[in-house]
This record gives C-alpha cells, structure tokens and sequence, in this order.
C-alpha cells in the first residue's frame, strides 16, 4: 500500500485522537466539559494563526452555513456520546458509536456520487467481525435497549452525517478556514449546552486544565487537522471505516499507561478489525463472484 499524503495525515490524526479516551480516564473533568475545553482552546490557539497569517478565507454562504452544521453535528456527536456512556458503559457506547461506517456507508451510496465499492462492504463487514470479537460475543446478551442505547446509536449517526458534510464543505473551503468556523461554532453551541446542564467551568486542578490543553492541542488540533485534510483528499467511507483503528490503539495505550488487561481475544479482535480496513485500500476490485468461482 502506497503511503500518501492524505493516508499519513489520516493516520496522524488517528494516533492523536487515540489518546484521548486515556485522558478522559483520568477523570480530571466532567465528560461535557471536557469537550467544551477541548474546543474552545482549539479555537483560540487556531483563530490567531490563521488572522495573522490571513489564511482564513470567508467561504460562499452555502458552505459558511455548512461548516457551522459540522460543528454543531460534531458537538451533539460529542454530548450524546457522553450522556449514553453516563447512562451506560463506555464499552457499550463506544461500540455503538463505531457504527458510523455503515452510516456512512449509506449516507454515501444515496447522497454521494462516488458510491462505496463492493471493498468497502466486505471491509466494513470483516472490521465489525472485529470489533465483535474485541468487545467479546457474549456483550450483546447484555444490550438494554434503553435511551444509552439509542443515544450511542444517535451518536454514530451524527458522526456519520459529519463525515459526509465536511467531505462536501472541503470539496470547496480549505481545511484551516473549515477548522476555525466548525471549532467557533461547536464552542459556542457546547458553551451554551453546559451552562444549561450547569456544568462546572472552573475549579479544575492545574493538572486537570494541563489535560483540558492537552485535548485541545493533540486531540483536536492536530487531530481533526489531519484527518480533515485526509477527508478532503479520500473517500469519506475510507475514513471513517480507518477511524475504527483508534479502539485497537486506545487499548494499547490504555495497557501501558492504565494497566488494563489485553486479552489473546482481543487481539485477534483487533487484528481483525486492521484486516477488514486494509481491505478497503486495496486498489483493485475484490469480486465475490471471483472468490469463489472455480479457476
């Protein structure tokens, strides 16, 4: 597999969001909070960047209006998500949220002129086999169909319908204009949700506000930089099936630096799930017909 710009942006920003459940684990500020900061730091360190450097261009009033969709699609992704894990179980929930390739997937073959190939279905089926068996079989005994549970199916879905817009929006708006309107607005939409929910602002330690930078900086900066430009230059089903690969990473991490177990499970799980989305970047058609055909 060729080694391109945007497949190393992509996965740049797949290592630098993988970090981020390992701070939330730290539990140095609430889940919705945490988002806020996690925002409106981005903005705040980006905005300066790109009025100094004048790399800011006002788009078309279409797609101005669409990149402030984005942000607010990425910041209900962001709220429900938390609500379904408080509700729940942050397994639970994660697993439901990586749905998203199947919406996406979807959303692409009724809305997108560039229709998913039969790669991306076989892919997209082999991942979540993987995901399953990462999770473990014996999870989904235990599903409530209750509000978590649609809740983290909502979740998947608005990430999904965020793919999908800002791969139209980036069709047209570069990737450091479209960053600054969607942060702008997902601040001052996440703003106004915690201060309804009377979310605490401050009283954070000095450590907690490092972590809240920290989120800003690596989890959303120079990851939603990266994949942004990734989107911009690939297929937005290639995308999102690639972001699955953060659980595999996430669990990693969450080993060396939380000293959580890994199971022999979870890492055919894992193996799995980086075998259905090398599947999807295979360039040439996998026909099924052709697989079981006889020579």
């Amino acid at each position: 597999m060729k080694i391109t710009k945007p497949r190393l942006a992509l996965i740049c920003g797949i290592l630098c969001i993988s970090i981020f459940p390992i701070l939330i684990k730290l539990k140095l500020a609430p889940g919705l909070i945490s988002a806020f900061y996690r925002m409106t730091f981005a903005v705040i360190l980006l905005l300066p960047y790109v009025l100094i450097t004048k790399s800011f261009k006002m788009p078309k009033t279409k797609f101005l209006l669409l990149a402030v969709l984005c942000g607010i699609l990425f910041s209900s992704d962001v709220a429900v998500w938390n609500i379904a894990i408080q509700d729940s179980s942050a397994t639970q929930a994660s697993l439901l949220t990586n749905l998203s390739p199947l919406w996406v997937g979807i959303g692409s073959f009724f809305f997108l002129k560039i229709k998913p190939a039969t790669n991306f279905w076989i892919g997209t089926i082999v991942s979540l086999f993987g995901m399953i068996t990462l999770v473990g079989f014996g999870f989904f005994m235990d599903l409530n169909f209750d509000q978590a549970f649609l809740f983290a199916v909502l979740s998947g879905i608005l990430y999904s319908i965020y793919l999908l817009v800002s791969k139209k929006v980036l069709s047209d708006v570069d990737v450091l204009s479209f960053m600054t309107i969607s942060l702008l607005a997902s601040s001052i939409y996440l703003g106004i949700l915690c201060y309804c929910l009377n979310q605490p602002f401050t009283g954070f330690s000095d450590t907690g506000w490092f972590v809240l930078i920290l989120q800003a900086v690596i989890c959303q900066l120079c990851a939603w930089l990266s994949i942004s430009y990734a989107t911009q230059h690939m297929r937005a089903t290639r995308v999102s099936l690639s972001l699955l690969s953060q659980a595999v990473i996430t669990s990693v991490l969450a080993w060396l630096f939380l000293e959580e177990q890994i199971t022999l499970q979870m890492v055919f799980g894992g193996i799995i799930l980086l075998f259905g989305i090398r599947i999807t970047f295979y360039d040439k058609a996998i026909s099924l017909k052709g697989l079981f055909s006889k020579n």
